[in-house]
């Protein structure tokens, strides 16, 4: 099964490599790239039918505008740019802290989990197919979630819970052989700390 399972993710590749001639160019890129506002209005015009985009278009002229008055800056300029210090501290905080949150280790450690759990061999694959399924769910929920209570707060009780969810974890690992129900405690956990970490960042 898990062969083709891979496999079907080529389907939907070779889908996109047929029918990706048969889409029209972005407005945008032929307008702000290209320059070329008659190739624009024929694309706008294929997307969205016939009848008046003039409000569309005057939106990607305003974006042209704007671009071209904006400075492109080289990374040491970027770095060196007093003005732009706070947003790039943060950026480099929430992407560092996205590579160090710790889910790589859970995906890796689950199959032992799972396994020191008692699950049968065979049912192991599918329970962590599960977690998968888990982390895309939870993914869309965000999209759902992000208007109502913004990035920042999805971001600190996305963190805060996950910490939480870590130490319950490493205390349940280390239990593990005095109580029989921590294998499944720590199951649940795996679930958990994958929600989150979709939820929030």
């Amino acid at each position: 099964l898990w062969p083709w399972l891979l496999a079907s993710s080529g389907l939907s590749a070779l889908v996109q490599l047929v029918t990706l001639p048969f889409f029209p160019d972005s407005p945008s890129y032929l307008l702000i790239q290209k320059g070329n506002e008659e190739a624009c209005r024929k694309a706008v015009r294929k997307l969205w039918g016939q009848g008046d985009h003039q409000a569309e278009i005057d939106d990607i002229m305003k974006e042209k505008a704007a671009m071209t008055s904006t400075k492109t800056l080289r990374v040491l300029e970027l770095i060196k740019e007093r003005s732009l210090r706070w947003q790039l501290y943060i950026l480099m905080t929430v992407m560092t802290t996205l590579q160090l949150c710790g889910i790589n280790a859970i995906y890796f450690y689950s199959f032992e989990v799972f396994h020191t759990a008692k699950f049968e061999e065979y049912l192991i694959p599918y329970v962590s197919l599960g977690v998968g399924l888990c982390e895309c769910l939870s993914s869309i929920l965000c999209s759902t979630l992000i208007d109502r209570f913004g990035r920042k707060v999805l971001l600190w009780g996305g963190y805060t819970l996950m910490c939480s969810v870590l130490a319950l974890l490493t205390m349940t690992l280390s239990l593990q052989h005095q109580f029989f129900w921590m294998h499944y405690f720590s199951v649940v956990l795996i679930f958990l700390f994958v929600v989150f970490y979709g939820i929030g960042p």
